[in-house]
């Protein structure tokens, strides 16, 4: 048995190896995307901190701003009614506004969202860019590394193939965890956790990739679920339903008429602050149709999604009335467990500690397509010819795949 699984974990790696590698590179960088996109475009993203505030400390815009940067896209014919608008996080950030993309001319073609950028004192647009699309210039950096970490560069195919990814990382750690048990003793689960100095390049190799593996699978489980998830919730919900509740994501609707009078998205603002009066207001979602609400998202303390955070608050856009919340502390079995599932993947639950733990992993698969290549070769390679001696059959030649204490004596030599 542990020979077919050593070979299923031996061609799953094969197979995914390059596209695992792209996503953990990726994924390392893009989990600083943030600081390091405004370093890379000072000039669009950030601006000088209001008078009598420090530059880097939260900002909490007031309703009456946010309404007045709405008004001002909206009166603008260059611009017009964003669809989504991301409030400065801290003293110095900047309003940055998301209109709703065109459809893709195919299901292999990626989506690119006009982005608006506007300074919150003197309202003035800084600039803009496609998010989505391809280049590798200071402004489309990130977001084409985002895109490629998400997608692939490829919209909802490539989700799928992302989605299909992560199941293959599931796999590869199960099967890895399966080939790399040790005999249960002490001897035998030191040696399968160690890296010893000495010997050649190939039994280094083995000796890396084995004990990497041990450290980094609960962490590539946790990563690997969860990025199935983010793409096709629809392939690990029935599994998590069964376990624990989990609310459907139903759409909320207006319980105001449709022709009645509509409030700004500065009282949208006002509404979810007086629901969460310790949280920060992240953004607002603008209703584009009558019967949908301003959906408002903040951050309360003591979140583990740090950033915009993970409550939402539905807001009648006729009365003003508060329609739902998803209250990520108030969570409860399967929604509480997929609150979690964002800030593990990024680290950010466990803070910069756990962001820089995250993105070293993301090294790790770099390193296990090497060394996995180099023990490969190894026992792929033909030993070198020796003539038996009179009378003495040629030595057979050991599998490719041979078991534990074949692998381990090989690589000695």
């Amino acid at each position: 048995m542990k020979p077919f699984i050593r070979t299923v974990h031996l061609w799953a790696g094969l197979v995914f190896g390059i596209i695992l590698v792209l996503q953990g590179l990726t994924g390392t960088v893009i989990g600083w995307r943030h600081e390091l996109d405004a370093w890379l475009n000072p000039g669009l993203l950030r601006v000088a901190p209001p008078a009598g505030t420090v530059a880097g400390s939260e900002a909490r815009p007031s309703p009456a701003q946010v309404a007045a940067v709405a008004a001002r896209l909206a009166g603008d014919p260059a611009y017009g009614r964003p669809d989504t608008l991301f409030l400065p996080e801290l003293h110095g950030d900047v309003y940055v506004a998301w209109y709703r993309p065109d459809k893709p001319a195919s299901g292999w073609t990626q989506g690119v969202t006009r982005q608006v950028m506007v300074d919150p004192a003197s309202l003035a647009v800084l600039g803009e860019r496609n998010w989505g699309e391809a280049g590798l210039s200071r402004p489309l950096l990130m977001p084409t590394l985002f895109h490629l970490h998400r997608y692939l560069m490829a919209g909802d195919a490539g989700k799928v193939v992302i989605a299909v990814q992560g199941v293959a990382l599931m796999l590869l750690t199960l099967t890895g965890i399966v080939v790399w048990w040790p005999k249960m003793t002490l001897s035998a689960f030191w040696h399968a956790i160690t890296v010893r100095r000495g010997g050649n390049w190939p039994k280094f190799s083995f000796q890396l990739h084995r004990a990497a593996g041990f450290y980094t699978a609960p962490l590539l489980l946790v990563l690997a679920f969860s990025g199935v998830y983010f793409n096709m919730p629809d392939w690990v919900t029935p599994a998590i339903r069964a376990a624990a509740p989990l609310t459907k994501n139903a759409k909320a609707v207006n319980a105001s008429p449709a022709d009645a009078p509509r409030i700004d998205a500065g009282a949208a603002v006002a509404a979810a602050q007086a629901r969460y009066p310790d949280a920060r207001v992240s953004r607002v979602g603008i209703p584009a149709r009558p019967e949908q609400p301003y959906e408002v998202r903040v951050r309360q303390p003591g979140e583990l999604r740090h950033g915009p955070g993970a409550t939402r608050v539905s807001v009648d856009a006729g009365s003003g009335a508060v329609l739902r919340t998803v209250d990520p502390l108030a969570a409860r079995g399967g929604d509480w467990f997929v609150s979690t599932l964002y800030p593990l993947h990024t680290g950010e639950a466990f803070g910069t500690a756990g962001r820089i733990v995250i993105s070293v992993v993301g090294l790790t698969p770099l390193l296990f397509f090497v060394t996995g290549l180099v023990v490969w070769i190894k026992f792929r390679r033909k030993p070198a010819g020796r003539k038996a001696p009179a009378g003495q059959a040629s030595p057979r030649r050991a599998p490719a795949m041979a078991a534990d204490t074949g692998q381990a004596k090989a690589l000695r030599s």
